[in-house]
């Protein structure tokens, strides 16, 4: 029997005037709730959108040296964003029409395909207050 691991991913971006100082954070869980990793970066001059997907590609960055090559194609990530545009984006409800958020979508889904299943959920941004604090504190190092 093979044994499936499972994460969570929790990330968020933003940027403050959008476009303007942007930053990312995510918050990686194993099965029990546990964290495991976390991300926090500044990325400069941004949108809020660019920094919710770069949000979820450190995220992954960071899952894919946690888990094993050899393990991955039987993992399991559920990623839970507040960015309903995000979530929609990637489950081919919405098309993506700007040309550096498709340049995102393509590094995003790139990263995810190493996991064996990925699942997107839109969750309340009261759900989603560990990875909205490391987004502002990256953004917060970077003013």
């Amino acid at each position: 029997m093979i044994k499936r691991m499972r994460f969570t991913i929790h990330a968020d971006g933003g940027a403050r005037g959008n476009p303007g100082p942007s930053g990312a954070g995510a918050m990686i869980r194993d099965e029990f709730g546990v964290s495991v990793a976390s991300v926090s970066k500044f990325l400069g001059h941004q949108t809020n959108n660019f920094a919710e997907y770069e949000a979820v590609i450190l995220a992954f960055e960071a899952l894919t040296n946690l888990v094993p090559s050899e393990e991955r194609e039987t993992t399991e990530v559920a990623v839970k964003l507040d960015s309903e545009l995000i979530v929609k984006q990637m489950n081919g409800l919405y098309k993506v029409r700007h040309p550096v958020l498709k340049e995102q979508k393509a590094r995003l889904a790139q990263v995810a395909a190493a996991f064996g299943t990925v699942t997107f959920f839109h969750v309340p941004r009261e759900q989603n207050s560990d990875a909205d604090a490391l987004a502002n504190e990256a953004m917060d190092r970077g003013i």
